[in-house]
């Protein structure tokens, strides 16, 4: 089954971009409007987050976010095939080098991502990181193994190392006692299980169980924090600018370096909603904030 579901990858990710699209198009349309994957968990996660917006402005946003859904499937199934120099004309990267100055120097950072514009397409930064550092992404596992195995080829096709969540910890002690220098990715918007929530932070219009470690590691580490906001310049091309989140994080307060990654989420947010992976129902555990 796997080889059967690699051969359909790579004929899909043959199909040329302005295909692809059209392709895409088509798919939107059954999605949204015939099996109507979805909309009602949107929809909710829509009307919650921008509760200032009229329902006629919550339909433009959704038939947006569902467009730009297929969109994302696709490109990131073009991982498959894509060579470096085309995604490197599609996915820039700006201010990279004040990071590779920062690894310079001998000192890892951490990049702080969201579920927002095409992650997968992020993968290829190691194509413009200094030479001798290496670029790591943490990932949480499928569960269908096959499906993991595909997912995680795609990611490693341009250079970066998948870590999976549970062994974060240990790949970096060993990574630092050996010395190594580089950037370790972090989509840390996801919802930590029930049973391990400790602390809640506002966003979008709810109080969320948020994800920690990022922050603690950052700390117990001396990591450089940065944020990746990123920019749909148009269909197949994004911008990625490297923004520093603070000049000493380890000199907050617990939990204010993941307040401000959630800020900063919430703004990027806002610029362009449609980018923002609202079909999974992240606010199962979260309490509605209620306006005064």
């Amino acid at each position: 089954m796997i080889y059967l579901i690699s051969f359909l990858m790579k004929i899909l990710s043959s199909i040329p971009f302005g295909i692809l699209y059209i392709l895409s198009d088509g798919i939107y349309y059954l999605l949204y409007y015939v099996v109507r994957y979805r909309r009602r968990i949107v929809r909710k996660n829509l009307v919650e987050s921008f509760p200032e917006k009229s329902e006629q402005e919550i339909v433009v946003i959704e038939k947006k976010f569902y467009h730009f859904f297929t969109d994302n499937i696709l490109e990131s199934l073009k991982m498959t095939t894509i060579s470096p120099k085309e995604i490197s004309r599609r996915m820039k990267f700006k201010n990279l080098e004040a990071v590779n100055s920062v690894m310079k120097k001998g000192k890892f950072i951490a990049l702080y991502m969201g579920h927002y514009g095409n992650w997968e397409w992020v993968s290829s930064l190691p194509l413009h990181m200094e030479k001798g550092t290496i670029g790591v992404q943490i990932y949480h596992e499928l569960r269908n193994k096959n499906m993991n195995k595909l997912v995680l080829r795609n990611r490693g096709r341009m250079g970066a190392i998948n870590v999976e969540m549970r062994q974060t910890v240990r790949y970096i002690k060993e990574m630092v006692s050996s010395n190594k220098v580089g950037a370790v990715g972090f989509i840390a918007d996801q919802s930590p299980k029930k049973r391990e929530v400790r602390h809640f932070l506002p966003f979008l219009h709810h109080n969320i169980p948020v994800l920690t470690g990022t922050e603690k590691i950052i700390k117990h580490f001396g990591f450089e924090a940065w944020f990746l906001d990123v920019k749909r310049v148009k269909r197949g091309y994004y911008e990625t600018e490297f923004v520093k989140m603070h000049d000493d994080p380890q000199s907050l307060p617990d939990f204010e370096l993941t307040a401000l990654y959630y800020k900063m989420l919430e703004e990027m947010i806002k610029s362009r909603p449609e980018l923002y992976l609202w079909s999974h129902n992240r606010f199962k555990h979260a309490i509605e904030l209620k306006e005064e």
